[in-house]
This record gives C-alpha cells, sequence and structure tokens, in this order.
C-alpha cells in the first residue's frame, strides 16, 4: 500500500498540463499540489499494525530534528 501511495505520488508530479488556460489551469495546478502532498505524506508514513489497527507513522519534524 505504501509503494502505492509513493507511486501516485511520482506519476502526480510527472503528470502533464492539460490544454487548458486561466482558471481552470490554475485549478488543475493547485488539485496537482494537494494531490502530490496528499500521497507524498502516506508514501513516507512507516506501517504497523497495532490491535488490529493499521497505524501510519508520518515524522513531521524537520530533517535536522530526525537526525538526518
Amino acid at each position: 500500500m505504501i509503494e502505492r501511495f509513493r507511486e501516485r505520488a511520482h506519476a502526480v508530479r510527472n503528470r502533464p498540463l492539460p490544454p487548458v488556460a486561466g482558471e481552470e489551469r490554475a485549478h488543475f495546478v493547485r488539485q496537482a499540489e494537494t494531490d502530490f502532498q496528499d500521497f507524498a505524506i502516506i508514501g513516507d508514513a512507516e506501517p504497523s499494525i497495532e490491535d488490529g489497527f493499521l497505524v501510519l507513522r508520518i515524522d513531521l519534524r524537520p530533517p535536522e530534528a530526525r537526525g538526518e
């Protein structure tokens, strides 16, 4: 599942712009940015199953605080 979200984030990032202009283009770009962010967040999660629940741990600390 996590890999599918990583693939979706990559696909959204590399999605070509349709031949639209003006407000429709701006809406498409905003939606692509939101889609990418959503998919990338889930794609970066560390999954586990705890007491029958799928738990996705997402580290929101800045990279320097993670020790990377």
